[in-house]
């Protein structure tokens, strides 16, 4: 336990530009209090102490505002950043240096009438190694997210992700084509990245704005053809307007 520690303590330091020591971490980090207080409550758990454990995890619940189930299986090196709201569930399991930002919810999506069916179910999801969730998402249901995988802020994900991929949008799609990332590699923040984001969503709305305007151009066209059309077909008066006058033949000399 003291080597999860440890390395939890420097995954803060290493993914956090804001932390100044490892004092600091120990002090001030409610995300490395829930952390601390999973890995005991999580030691009593899987030695059968279920209520020492459930206890455990609601003072911590009480303590951070981070709630993380003492069944959940979690590896080294989790970073959760500033904490407040998230939600770990029973069956979550956690990979290796795996961070969560505020307000995330790895949860179940099966209904609660059959809750005793789901007993000894898996229900959660499970995050492979170095994958990032940015906040307010929500990951629902006994699915996988890749390893070094990316869940876009407020993104409501309950399907499968790919290794390396990126993910925004209600519900999740994968923006643009997924990219390696190695866990030792340089970290990237909040889970979203800062460029232009290749939502296919977005693409097609473009796609669609970009044929509308087309039309409209075409329309034009036509209309002016059609105009200069009409006015090529009108008979043409001189310029004394006589052709136009009408011709009296019932007059006798």
């Amino acid at each position: 336990m003291l080597d999860l520690i440890k390395h939890d303590v420097a995954a803060i330091f290493e993914r956090d530009p804001a932390v100044r020591s490892r004092l600091e971490v120990f002090l001030c980090y409610p995300g490395f209090h829930a952390a601390l207080i999973y890995r005991l409550a999580h030691w009593a758990w899987v030695r059968n102490w279920y209520l020492l454990g459930r206890f455990l995890s609601h003072i911590g619940r009480f303590l951070t505002g981070i709630e993380i189930h003492p069944g959940a299986r979690i590896g080294k090196g989790l970073f959760i950043d500033h904490g407040m709201g998230v939600v770990i569930g029973e069956t979550s399991i956690l990979g290796e240096n795996v961070t969560l930002y505020h307000d995330v919810t790895l949860g179940g999506i099966s209904p609660a009438e059959n809750s005793s069916q789901q007993v000894a179910q898996k229900r959660h999801p499970t995050l492979e190694d170095g994958v990032i969730v940015g906040s307010g998402a929500q990951i629902l249901g006994p699915i996988v997210i890749g390893a070094n995988a990316r869940v876009g802020s407020n993104s409501v994900v309950s399907k499968n992700v790919p290794a390396g991929a990126t993910v925004v949008g209600v519900p999740g799609k994968i923006a643009g084509a997924a990219v390696s990332r190695k866990s030792s590699g340089r970290f990237e923040a909040y889970g979203t990245p800062g460029g232009e984001i290749n939502d296919p969503v977005a693409r097609s709305i473009d796609g669609l704005l970009d044929q509308v305007q087309l039309l409209t151009a075409r329309i034009g066209d036509l209309e002016t053809a059609l105009d200069a059309k009409e006015t090529d077909t009108k008979p043409k008066s001189s310029e004394t307007g006589l052709e136009d006058l009408p011709v009296d033949t019932s007059r006798k000399n």
